[in-house]
């Protein structure tokens, strides 16, 4: 409240507007135009003089400011002296301007705050309201009450005087102050300032119209208010500033001499104002409209002007906005590709491992050590790939419904299978109860629902060292609920509010017992929140913990049954570029009695394709010289039954718009690495379902 009291500007404060001297010279040319005005016609029309000194006041830091007023009081005093007033008000005149001066400097600061600035239309409105008139009411008060003490003033009279040096001595200040503060911070409207062309044209107008309604003594005034208006509307507040300046020095001139309307005014006969001249007796009808001017034209040009900055300030922080998304949306992109291409480069040794791991264990003729040797092997391949798939599942962020009709049952009994194997190993009970339709389908996101699943029981398995796991799932109407409930050690209370955290660990210690991310039941309470479901913790205990799983999933009627396909007596052309990987796919191939042709990258397909009989082809996706997307385009163009070929994406690209890119290439399915003997029996049923789809169709 301190700073709203400061008498002068804070030293620290960014220097703008003229030079101290240029105050000065202005104080002094308008003591000439008072002084000159008072010769020739025995009257001062208006008394700028005090606005340029509280003008000074208000924007010079204390030293410089002070020195001004100093100055300027000298040549007040200087100029009563010169001009020959009556002994008291030789003094009395240069003292109450300064009074005025600084009285009116600090309402300023008090009612439109310490760092005045006059761009805001109420700040103008506040400054003429509530620091200008109050401090000219007060000094032309303390002259009117001099005035009838040293000479013979009736009420009358003394009233016409008091209203006299308040509109005067008003009209400097709520004119020549806000117009120089304005001017001093005119580089802040270059931005919403019009072209110097259009400044010419308006000020010429006004300018024009005011030499013609003040030249002729007709009652013509109201002219001039729409060219100030459009001034208002179209100029910067410094340039209208100076506009009503013109306004001000041609209509005083102007009226001065006898012309314009003010001139022409008639002006009601008071016995007590018969040693007044005429002239002085018409200026209150000049003053209303030079105040009514000032105090329409003015804020309106604030107004409008604070309008086109912040128009100025909204379309660059739009730009900037736009630019940063433009930014974040480069920044997401390189993330996905970084990604996919970390996906893609973790799979493909991966695929390795878990393939030659689950051939490996197929062998009867392993020794029991070997055996064992192996089914770590799987196992470590398998944390491995969760590892990496819960990873690359929260950087993933929240991604848009894949909807597509499946088995409610046979997913859930495959999202679990591993970790009922994982909860036999450790000698543990695993109860699964459905309370579904044998059959039932239903429409949702099979992907989110399947991570869902296994993020929650392979928690409730790992948390778990003795007793059991039971998987209650019930579907009614279109709602899911799953209930997971373990006999593990329980989640601490302290844990609790920090559950669903990403990486969050109930034991980040060096001993801790269990492994793992973090990242597993956030990922599920964020899929199966996008399935319109959500996972809490139901209950908790030091006998085990209860979470349960919702989701919105439309139930389908039942297809017809369908044979399975049988993976035998096929002829599959493998397409891959890394031999390892072909001799693994040869391997899965021959073991169930089919032929298998290989083909080192997609012009090589493209090749053994062209001869047909293949009834099926597992195509990689990164391969030199020809990608598996443009082969896989290339073979459907191909004339007769080997364009209609069954085509299955084996590819370690496992993002969901990389499914999408193998299907929109013309695959008829996708599977990604690594390839175990399960899923790559269960992926090739699938193409032979979806090709005898779309053989359907194009027969039709």
């Amino acid at each position: 409240m301190s700073g709203r009291w400061r008498a002068f500007r804070h030293e620290a404060g960014q220097e703008a507007g003229p030079h101290s001297a240029v105050y000065v010279l202005l104080f002094m040319l308008c003591l000439l135009l008072g002084h000159w005005s008072a010769t020739t016609f025995q009257a001062v029309i208006a008394w700028p003089a005090n606005g340029v000194m509280l003008a000074a006041f208000l924007q010079l830091p204390r030293r410089r400011a002070g020195v001004v007023l100093a100055l300027c009081f000298g040549l007040n005093l200087l100029s009563t002296i010169v001009r020959g007033d009556a002994p008291p008000f030789v003094w009395l005149n240069p003292l109450l301007n300064l009074l005025q001066v600084l009285v009116a400097g600090l309402l300023a600061r008090r009612v439109c705050g310490a760092a005045l600035d006059m761009r805001r239309p109420r700040r103008m409105v506040l400054f003429a309201v509530g620091a200008a008139a109050p401090a000219v009411a007060l000094t032309a008060t303390i002259s009117v009450i001099v005035a009838l003490a040293v000479r013979d003033y009736s009420l009358v009279r003394a009233a016409f005087a008091w209203r006299h040096l308040f509109a005067m001595e008003l009209l400097g200040l709520v004119i020549v102050t806000p117009s120089l503060l304005l001017l001093a911070r005119a580089h802040r409207f270059r931005q919403v300032s019009p072209s110097p062309l259009e400044i010419i044209a308006v000020l010429g107008l006004v300018t024009a119209t005011a030499l013609w309604i003040f030249t002729q003594s007709t009652p013509l005034l109201f002219l001039m208010f729409p060219p100030l208006m459009l001034a208002a509307f179209r100029l910067s507040p410094p340039w209208m500033a100076v506009a009503l300046i013109l306004t001000t020095a041609i209509s005083g001139l102007k009226t001065m001499t006898g012309h314009g309307p003010i001139s022409a005014s008639p002006v009601p006969y008071v016995a007590d104002l018969d040693g007044l001249s005429e002239r002085m007796r018409q200026m209150p009808l000049y003053y209303g409209f030079l105040l009514v001017a000032a105090m329409t034209a003015l804020p309106i040009s604030a107004l409008i002007a604070e309008r086109r900055s912040f128009l100025a300030r909204l379309a660059r922080r739009t730009a900037i906005a736009l630019e940063q998304r433009r930014r974040a949306e480069a920044a997401d992109a390189v993330k996905s590709r970084f990604l996919a291409l970390m996906s893609h480069e973790m799979r493909t040794p991966l695929n390795g491992v878990s393939g030659y791991a689950d051939l490996l264990s197929r062998r009867s003729d392993l020794s029991p050590e070997a055996q064992a040797q192996v089914a770590a092997i799987r196992q470590s391949g398998e944390a491995m790939l969760t590892l990496v798939e819960d990873v690359l599942d929260v950087s993933r962020g929240d991604e848009p419904l894949c909807l597509e009709p499946f088995d409610l049952a046979a997913l859930i009994q495959d999202a679990v299978a591993l970790n009922v194997v994982a909860a036999q190993a450790k000698g543990l009970l695993f109860d699964m109860e459905m309370a579904l339709q044998p059959g039932g389908r239903v429409l949702g996101d099979a992907r989110r629902l399947r991570g869902v699943l296994r993020h929650l029981v392979s928690n409730a398995v790992k948390f778990t060292d003795r007793g059991a796991i039971r998987l209650l799932a019930r579907h009614d109407g279109d709602r899911l609920l799953v209930e997971v409930a373990d006999t593990g050690c329980g989640i601490a209370d302290d844990f609790i509010p920090r559950l669903f955290d990403p990486f969050a660990q109930s034991d980040d210690s060096l001993r801790r017992r269990h492994g793992g991310a973090g990242v597993g039941l956030p990922a599920a309470r964020r899929h199966a929140r996008c399935m319109g479901g959500d996972v809490v913790l139901f209950s908790t205990s030091s006998s085990g913990s209860v979470f349960h799983l919702t989701a919105q999933l439309e139930a389908l009627d039942a297809p017809a049954a369908e044979a399975p396909t049988e993976v035998t007596a096929l002829r599959a052309l493998i397409v891959d570029d890394l031999p390892v990987n072909r001799q693994m796919l040869r391997l899965l191939i021959e073991a169930a009695g089919c032929e298998a042709v290989e083909a080192a990258d997609g012009l090589e397909a493209l090749e053994q394709a062209s001869g047909g009989g293949f009834d099926l082809i597992l195509m990689d996706v990164r391969m030199p010289r020809l990608d598996g997307l443009e082969a896989s385009r290339r073979i459907r163009a191909l004339p007769s039954d080997a364009g209609e070929v069954a085509i299955l994406a084996v590819t370690a690209d496992a993002m969901p718009e990389d499914a999408a890119r193998c299907l929109a290439a013309g695959m008829d399915a996708h599977l990604a690495k690594p390839v175990t003997h399960d899923r790559l029996y269960a992926a090739i049923d699938q193409t032979f379902r979806v090709a005898a789809a779309r053989h359907q169709v194009h027969a039709a």
